[in-house]
């Protein structure tokens, strides 16, 4: 009887030993760590772009990202890019390398999630991002609101510049932005996407690529959203050269330069190709992007006075 007890004795102090060793932080690691970013981490391959993880509402969503060491001390452009149905943030990366057109601004290649696919996958195997407002749960939209709110956080990011581009859905996803958060951007670049709600979008600047061949999202549907985006922004009617196989369509106080300020300048690139990116579309992306910046809230508060 006493041999049990000295045994039970000894249990019971190593328990206790142990408990006291138990950090104490512990129990509380997932409601302590920040609300939205969970891991940081260089991916494989030597692309020099940040991994970052997010949780939003329990799923773990994913970006690459590149931010120039400027943005700790200096207000700082940012692009966001969106692959489109069935990519990924690396294959964003490599076919848009916004990064390496511009690398002074911060450049975030988000990674949509398993998505139905009106085109092609219909039972949702590949990633892609939500088409309408209200679908998916609104997942992508909570997505790209944690990551901007991140950024804001963490790095000095130039509000007034700001912006969005995608190619295919992810084209439809930039829609998407332009339709349900217009305040927060310069401007906007889809590519191969069109919607069918361009005439009540925002005024905004904007350059449209489209492929005279593409078989999936026909030339003539994206047509007809160039020339509701023309009329909400209140473009001439006949454009001037902006560059090879490129037209901008001038409104109030813009011109073919498409310099910064209250303008909305709609620039198109129309290729013959198909449903292909084209290769020369990030350089004058950015180009345009340059040029547009929204106008400062000081600037805004002025002009409301007089």
């Amino acid at each position: 009887m006493s041999v049990l007890v000295r045994i039970v004795g000894v249990m019971l102090a190593f328990v206790q030993v142990a408990l006291t060793q138990v950090p104490p932080t512990a129990a509380g690691t997932v409601e302590s760590s920040p609300p939205a970013e969970t891991e940081r981490a260089q991916p494989r391959g030597g692309s020099g772009l940040e991994r970052m993880v997010w949780t939003v509402e329990n799923q773990e969503r994913i970006a690459l990202l590149h931010v120039p060491d400027a943005a700790a001390t200096a207000e700082t452009p940012v692009v966001f890019a969106f692959h489109g149905h069935g990519g990924s943030a690396r294959q964003a990366s490599r076919s848009f390398a916004m990064h390496t057109h511009w690398p002074e601004a911060i450049v975030v290649y988000m990674e949509g999630l398993p998505t139905p696919g009106a085109l092609t996958d219909p039972e949702g195997k590949r990633n892609g991002w939500q088409k309408r407002e209200g679908l998916e749960g609104d997942r992508d939209l909570k997505f790209f609101d944690a990551v901007l709110a991140t950024l804001k956080k963490e790095y000095k990011v130039d509000a007034r510049r700001v912006y969005a581009m995608g190619h295919s859905n992810g084209g439809g996803f930039t829609y998407l932005l332009w339709q349900t958060r217009p305040d927060v951007f310069a401007a906007f670049a889809p590519s191969g996407a069109f919607t069918l709600r361009a005439r009540s979008l925002a005024p905004k600047p904007a350059m449209h690529i489209a492929g005279k061949k593409d078989p999936l999202v026909k030339f003539e549907h994206q047509e007809r959203t160039i020339e509701a985006i023309k009329k909400a922004n209140g473009c001439a009617a006949k454009g001037e050269a902006w560059a090879e196989d490129c037209t901008i369509y001038s409104s109030k106080g813009s011109s073919s330069t498409a310099q910064e300020g209250d303008a909305t300048p709609l620039v198109t690139l129309v290729h013959e190709g198909g449903h292909k990116y084209p290769a020369e579309a990030p350089a004058l992306i950015v180009r345009f992007f340059k040029g547009q910046a929204k106008t400062a809230a000081k600037e805004v508060e002025a002009s409301s006075t007089k």
